[in-house]
């Protein structure tokens, strides 16, 4: 026998949160992620997601036992930018049966319906500046820091529930190493002749952070405003997610253009730190903080998981710069960095997968957003 319920109790919520943990616990390539944030993300008096849009979480049980979970979410600031009817779904997990797999849909579904959406869209957990996205290739390896990972017989299940593709994104893969003579001449050309110049985030002063994250907030919400499903961040929300990284940053790999001193870009690099979490399997305590402590330098991995340029100046280089002098500080790093991704990128996004491949950057992972006509 099979039911899906509605998550209202903490004892469901519970359930929902540790569900991946038993499903994928001979997984070697999935990555636990901390209890500690996860019971903080679902929490709405300390998420501002459920400030501005409404979330339901389903549970899949068949014989009292759970073997499936989903959320049904509104995004009103995806529908205030875009003006349509879009909802979504996401933290899609299930065992492999398209049973429990339609009927988490279904449900998802007929909850959007019920409030009026006609088209269904995901997996977003909960929106585009969040996780997102299914993976459908390959599966032989542990997904970078922020990046999903699920089983492969996802895409099965969903397609046979009537999901169709909308849209595909891409993780570039490149090896860290000393970057060609031309890749810094060409640099140095472009910063001479676009009169701008590269300088790392501020750390030593609280102030100037502060006024760094602004800057930042500001270009990445006016640089990706144009690009296929953007949605607005609250100041709030921003604020949650600089809160999250800012212990796994490395502000010598965070890079500001300037432009006469005022900021006109920005790029991001995160040192791979799903390393360690593999290591502690979602918990940092007891003992996940010395694990935490041990391994931080000897993280071989780095993303890009961020750029940015005012489109006033998107035509000056200010992203081959970066490139530039990302390579160069992961090369010239105390840490053993080895490897790189660029990540996500869409596959509609021309100028970034051009640039991608320009550095001998190759697609080695795809990821796919799906939509269903409600």
């Amino acid at each position: 026998m099979m039911q899906i319920v509605p998550v209202s109790t903490q004892k469901e919520l519970r359930k929902f949160i540790k569900l991946p943990f038993q499903l994928y616990k001979d997984d070697p390539y999935w990555v636990a992620p901390l209890l500690m944030d996860q019971k903080k993300f679902f929490n709405p008096k300390k998420n501002p997601y459920f400030k501005h849009s409404e979330v339901q979480l389903f549970l899949a049980l068949q014989n009292y036992k759970v073997v499936g979970r989903i959320s049904a979410h509104t995004n009103t600031l995806h529908n205030k930018t875009h003006k349509d009817k879009v909802g979504f779904f996401g933290f899609y997990e299930s065992i492999n049966n398209p049973e429990v797999a339609n009927a988490l849909f279904d449900a998802a579904l007929n909850w959007l319906k019920a409030k009026g959406f006609d088209t269904m869209r995901g997996p977003m957990n909960f929106s585009v500046n969040d996780e997102c996205a299914l993976l459908i290739d390959p599966f032989d390896s542990s997904p970078m820091v922020l990046m999903t990972y699920n089983f492969s017989y996802y895409k099965s299940l969903f397609e046979k529930a009537g999901l169709k593709k909308t849209m595909d994104v891409y993780a570039y893969h490149i090896k860290v190493q000393k970057p060609p003579e031309r890749l810094e001449r060409l640099a140095a050309k472009i910063e001479k002749r676009g009169n701008f110049t590269i300088r790392c985030l501020t750390t030593k002063n609280r102030k100037k952070l502060k006024a760094d994250v602004a800057m930042v907030f500001h270009i990445y919400e006016e640089a990706w405003k144009k690009n296929w499903g953007y949605v607005p961040t609250t100041e709030k929300e921003f604020d949650l997610v600089v809160d999250n990284i800012l212990p796994i940053l490395r502000p010598e790999f965070v890079f500001i253009a300037e432009i006469d001193g005022k900021a006109v870009g920005f790029s991001v690099t995160l040192p791979d730190y799903n390393f360690i979490l593999k290591k502690i399997k979602g918990r940092l305590l007891p003992f996940g903080w010395l694990k935490f402590l041990k391994y931080k330098n000897k993280i071989s991995g780095l993303r890009v998981p961020i750029m940015g340029v005012l489109d006033k100046y998107k035509n000056r280089g200010i992203d081959v710069s970066f490139y530039y002098h990302s390579f160069k500080t992961a090369y010239e790093h105390k840490n053993p960095y080895t490897d790189a991704e660029f990540s996500w990128v869409l596959e509609t996004n021309k100028m970034m997968n051009r640039i991608s491949k320009s550095l001998n950057a190759s697609i080695y992972k795809t990821y796919r957003i799906f939509d269903k006509k409600i």
